[in-house]
């Protein structure tokens, strides 16, 4: 397989301010959004990025679009890196193979265009053929399991439902054929009840089209139904990457197994152990010598607390990847 996606050391820093006296000495503190990030996908892959809140999923979606500026490092999208390009030619290039499915259906569409001309917003911006319009809209419409396409194609967002809506974004991706679709926890903010309609449309439309797709989100039962692969992410940075099935059975890291043990189980007489972490989310802007996440592990050592190993993923299995600095931990 050949990769399509490749992060070389990236990271996404952003300073803040918090008092006067910050401001006169000029030190501020930095988030790190994205903190030295480095992985690569494949053609055709399916991949997950899943974490709490505030663990960089997001920015690192954003980046992959080109929606922000790494502070350092390099993102190459087909061997290209997507920083430096500046032509007509290549920005319409880059904005027809990389789209991205939205959270929330009912923000990121406009409420003064009909749903048709939601679809053909993308057409008309990439300069397609206006005789081949109709035929794109009704096929992509077909794609994402919209039946009788006649009665929404002249609606506005506001008289369809969250996953009609959902499913208008999800076709409004798709209708470029694009080559990787980034989706940021696109069933969210939908009831139970349609998330499953909305991921079968998903996972067809792959597979009808080929396209490689990275499923952001912090549902570990979502990514195992959607993924093939599983990237975690802690404070901005990865810490465990491989096949999702061996990622959720088997977890490495420890962050990742509190993860799996968080997901509900469906029987009332159940229960689960205690989480295998402790304490909280620490403060974003907290420089650590070390191990990020040894504030919360449970058998942290002097030498990961002061940096004493270095830090990076270290291949414990063929295609599972964890932080060499945590592969131990109990």
């Amino acid at each position: 397989m050949s990769t399509v996606l490749e992060f070389k050391n990236v990271s996404k820093h952003y300073d803040v301010s918090r008092n006067i006296s910050e401001l006169l000495t000029g030190i501020k503190p930095k988030v790190r959004a994205v903190d030295n990030v480095s992985f690569k996908i494949n053609q055709g892959e399916s991949v997950g990025i899943v974490g709490e809140s505030g663990c960089g999923k997001t920015t690192l979606a954003k980046l992959i679009l080109n929606l922000l500026e790494p502070t350092s490092g390099e993102i190459l999208f087909e061997s290209k890196n997507i920083n430096k390009i500046n032509t007509v030619d290549e920005i319409h290039n880059f904005k027809k193979n990389l789209q991205f499915v939205f959270q929330n259906p009912y923000d990121s569409l406009n409420p003064r265009f009909t749903i048709k001309d939601i679809l053909l917003e993308p057409l008309k911006s990439l300069k397609y053929r206006e005789t081949d319009f109709d035929n794109l809209i009704s096929n992509v419409m077909d794609l994402v399991k919209l039946k009788n396409k006649e009665e929404y194609l002249y609606k506005y967002p506001h008289e369809l439902s969250g996953g009609q809506l959902q499913r208008i974004v999800l076709a409004r991706a798709l209708i470029i054929s694009p080559k990787f679709v980034v989706a940021d926890e696109p069933v969210s903010m939908l009831d139970v009840s349609v998330r499953a309609g909305i991921l079968n449309a998903f996972n067809q439309a792959k597979k009808s089209m080929n396209f490689t797709a990275i499923y952001i989100s912090h549902d570990l039962a979502l990514v195992k139904y959607v993924c093939e692969r599983t990237i975690v992410m802690y404070l901005g940075s990865v810490v465990e990457d491989g096949p999702t099935k061996e990622v959720i059975s088997n977890p490495l890291h420890p962050y990742t197994k509190a993860l799996v043990e968080a997901v509900p189980v469906p029987h009332v007489d159940q229960s689960h152990e205690p989480l295998p972490i402790i304490g909280n989310i620490p403060d974003a802007t907290k420089f650590y010598e070390g191990c990020k996440f040894s504030d919360r592990c449970p058998n942290p050592s002097h030498d990961c607390k002061h940096g004493n190993i270095k830090m990076g993923l270290i291949e414990a299995k063929p295609g599972h990847w964890v932080d060499k600095c945590c592969i131990n931990c109990k």
